[in-house]
């Protein structure tokens, strides 16, 4: 359990990390404010509400060697991560779609 712990957790601060380095360079950076950069940050403040959705959770579980949730608690991580995919599918769709705009015209 310790090591499902330990390895959660090096998981949800890489993540935090990078998506953090990401939304600092971009919002400290007056030359990133273009569209391509703006919805990169979004991306990761996306991926940032993906991770702690769930992780904290799965980390107290794995800590304290409980299995139980309350049924309220479950709807709302399902509510936000399914919020939180569906936002990460709509920005890479976007992003998909600037990328080709800008190369075929």
């Amino acid at each position: 359990q310790l090591l499902h712990f330990c390895l959660l957790l090096g998981i949800s601060l890489a993540a935090l990390l990078g998506n953090g380095l990401i939304i600092s360079a971009v919002a400290c950076g007056h030359h990133l404010h273009t569209p391509v950069f703006f919805f990169l940050l979004n991306l990761a403040l996306s991926d940032l509400g993906c991770i702690c959705t769930t992780v904290p959770k799965a980390m107290h579980n794995s800590l304290w060697d409980t299995r139980d949730i309350s049924y309220s608690g479950c709807a709302a991580q399902v509510f936000f991560f399914l919020f939180f995919i569906g936002a990460e599918f709509s920005l890479l769709t976007i992003m998909c779609y600037d990328r080709y705009v800008s190369i075929c015209k």
